[in-house]
């Protein structure tokens, strides 16, 4: 059991460390001029290499999570809570890679500000998520 919460705990810091840094290229992308091609170009390979890459993560990250909670069953409150959140972050991973096809597509219309806020979520899910874990509060 030691062994799956390691590599459960790798996983997930891994793959929010992604979802940190994939919103702030979408940050970037916002703010290019229209005449910068090859920064867009550059940002969008970044963006697309960085989804690829943290995808699987994300999905090693909660299959690791879920057979810890199946396989050995822990229970309460808590638990219900951080699940609800972390299938609120695989919708926002999800949200993220159609953005990405927005930006490829330049049909993104979103300003750099907006996904200043949106690079939030992931920031707010980690520290709720944290505190469920650790507190246990209910």
């Amino acid at each position: 059991m030691l062994w799956l919460k390691a590599f459960h705990i790798v996983f997930v810091v891994s793959w929010f460390a992604g979802l940190f840094y994939l919103p702030r290229i979408f940050v970037n992308l916002a703010m290019i001029p229209a005449d910068s091609t090859a920064e867009r170009e550059r940002l969008l390979l970044m963006a697309k290499k960085l989804y690829k890459f943290v995808t699987p993560i994300g999905a090693l990250a909660v299959i690791l999570g879920l057979w810890l909670w199946f396989g050995f069953g822990f229970s309460g409150g808590w638990l219900h809570a951080k699940t609800t959140l972390v299938i609120g972050l695989i919708g926002y991973h999800v949200w993220c890679g159609m953005l990405l096809n927005e930006f490829a597509s330049q049909s993104s219309i979103k300003s750099h500000v907006w996904f200043r806020f949106f690079n939030e979520v992931p920031v707010l899910t980690l520290l709720a998520i944290c505190i469920l874990v650790v507190v246990k509060p209910f």
